[in-house]
């Protein structure tokens, strides 16, 4: 846990995510980078002595209800209160709307639904489990279907709903996720989307993983570039309101 803690105070220090007396919600999905986001941030409270609260919320995206009964017990193992609720994302995307690009509109709802629950419990910050391949495969995805450059912020502040999102696990790498994941042996649910491994950014993921064969530095000097904000601006160290 060594190089995760790592990072999430690089990236705390960098762009301020975490402040005293902040209620943080985690956005838990079951997938490995939410749950080692959960596991790293309550340890990262006690680095902290404790001066800040955690608390996880879970939203159900498959057509049936998962069994969440090891993620319920982790969270208590890990004193932290869990929150489930159960959604129909699932029937409105491919039932009702039929999508067959769905991955922009569910993220926009889940994040909507997110929000809510986030001001319903008092919480004034949601940590999403976002890690450095992520902002990457963005970037690319960006670049090359919209003719922009753009990626998501460490730290975004949203005034609609007067919360602000952090991504304390940004300049981690998902090798790394991968391997402590299964070293803890966190129980991971099965992604119940049917367009799981067929998107977007399953692509961008192939073409960095084939560019990495020639270019080995790539991913660490795209990371550099976005972190570069006297050039490009696009992580600039703090863009929330004071």
């Amino acid at each position: 846990m060594k190089t995760t803690l790592g990072c999430i105070r690089r990236a705390d220090q960098d762009f301020t995510l975490i402040e005293p007396g902040d209620k943080v919600a985690v956005g838990v999905s079951g997938g490995k980078d939410s749950l080692l986001l959960l596991y790293a941030l309550s340890l990262y409270r006690k680095v902290r002595h404790e001066d800040f609260s955690l608390q996880a919320l879970m939203l159900t995206t498959g057509k049936e209800k998962p069994d969440t009964s090891k993620i319920e017990a982790l969270s208590q193992r890990l004193d932290v209160p869990i929150e489930i609720r159960y959604t129909e994302l699932y029937q409105i995307l491919f039932e009702i709307r039929k999508e067959q690009n769905p991955c922009a509109l569910c993220a926009k709802m889940r994040r909507g639904m997110l929000c809510d629950l986030c001001k319903e419990l008092g919480c004034n910050k949601l940590a999403l489990g976002h890690h450095r391949d992520d902002a990457i495969e963005t970037l690319l995805m960006s670049l090359l279907f919209e003719g922009r450059l753009h990626t998501f912020h460490p730290k975004t502040y949203m005034s609609r709903s007067d919360l602000t999102v952090i991504r304390p696990m940004v300049y981690l790498p998902e090798k790394h996720v991968i391997h402590i994941s299964k070293e803890l042996n966190l129980p991971i649910l099965k992604n119940p989307c049917p367009a799981n491994g067929h998107t977007k950014r399953q692509e961008m993921k192939e073409l960095i993983a084939e560019l990495s064969k020639h270019y080995p530095k790539i991913e660490e000097s795209m990371l550099n570039a976005l972190r570069n904000d006297q050039q490009y601006g696009l992580w600039e160290k703090d863009e929330s309101p004071r």
